[in-house]
């Protein structure tokens, strides 16, 4: 490839500028958003290819390299920064954090082969109720009746969806998946702790450094050896992994963690699509009117949080 000439550099560094002075223009809280929606986006699609991994190899396995995907493809990040760029202030809150997530991906992950991704996705959006009360509790948040509706209404949405289901044949895989939503909402609120000492950069390589570690034994008892593309596909995991909980911390650090949490209801929307394109997963009736609901809570919130900032 050319060099880039000194007018093409001028011109992309005043478009870095403008966009960034734009960005900067946005109110804390829709950017915030705007960063969840991203990360939603991201995990939807990686969630996807985790269920076809992990219908074809061990699913414990899968969790394992796609945390170690996630840590080769940050590696070249530290190599040029140098290992003291990311050194913790908090050694301990990181492998706290990497230790609770990697119990909620153990229950996520026995659960993901049998269930369908509009499912999966749509139990895991009792996580943002469970972060809301979390952030509350523990961060002393302000809960504004805009953020508790929007949640509630979302949640009602995710009943629609997840009632018909839980006594079918998938209902302890459904409980299972259930049970991840609080463990999830723990470590995403020990996430927002680390973020007041830790820069966004360094708790995505020590989340992929700690749930590697320690999903190690899991996954040795029942190892396959990956094919040239799934080793590729694991690297695209972990780009997609990496990106997308850059995302979700960098929304923590703009804006309190309650209020970005009614934005990921829409990730039910992306999850259907891509179930159906990828798995024929047909969406039922029940997760299109639950979906319904979801839109219009999660379109509601982001404008009253977007009006709330300039009033």
């Amino acid at each position: 490839m050319h060099a880039m000439m000194p007018g093409q550099k001028s011109i992309l560094g005043r478009w870095r500028a403008s966009a960034q002075r734009h960005a900067d223009g946005l109110n804390p809280t829709f950017r915030a958003l705007l960063w969840s929606m991203a990360a939603g986006g991201l995990f939807v699609v990686l969630n996807t290819l985790m269920r076809a991994l992990a219908i074809a190899l061990d699913p414990f396995q899968t969790q394992f390299l796609r945390y170690l995907g996630g840590l080769v493809v940050l590696l070249p990040l530290v190599a040029r920064s140098g290992w003291a760029a990311y050194r913790p202030k908090n050694l301990g809150g990181q492998f706290w954090r990497g230790a609770v997530h990697t119990f909620g991906l153990w229950l996520w992950f026995a659960a993901i082969p049998h269930l369908p991704l509009a499912d999966t996705t749509a139990i895991g959006f009792t996580g943002p109720i469970f972060i809301m009360l979390g952030a509350w509790l523990v961060f002393k948040e302000p809960m504004r009746w805009e953020r508790w509706l929007a949640a509630l209404i979302g949640f009602a949405g995710v009943l629609v969806v997840v009632a018909p289901k839980l006594g079918g044949a998938s209902g302890f895989h459904a409980l299972m998946m259930l049970a991840s939503a609080p463990v999830f909402a723990a470590s995403f609120l020990i996430t927002k702790g680390l973020t007041r000492t830790e820069r966004t950069t360094v708790i995505v390589l020590w989340q992929a450094i700690t749930v590697t570690l320690f999903s190690l034994p899991l996954a040795l008892p029942n190892w396959q050896s990956p094919t040239t593309v799934q080793w590729l596909l694991f690297l695209v995991c972990g780009l997609l992994g990496s990106a997308g909980h850059y995302c979700l911390t960098r929304s923590f650090t703009v804006a309190d963690i309650s209020a970005t949490q009614s934005v990921k209801f829409l990730d039910l929307v992306w999850a259907s699509l891509l179930g159906w394109l990828v798995f024929a997963d047909v969406p039922s009736q029940t997760t299109l009117i639950g979906g319904a609901v979801i839109c219009a809570s999660t379109l509601w919130i982001a404008r009253r949080e977007a009006r709330s900032r300039l009033s």
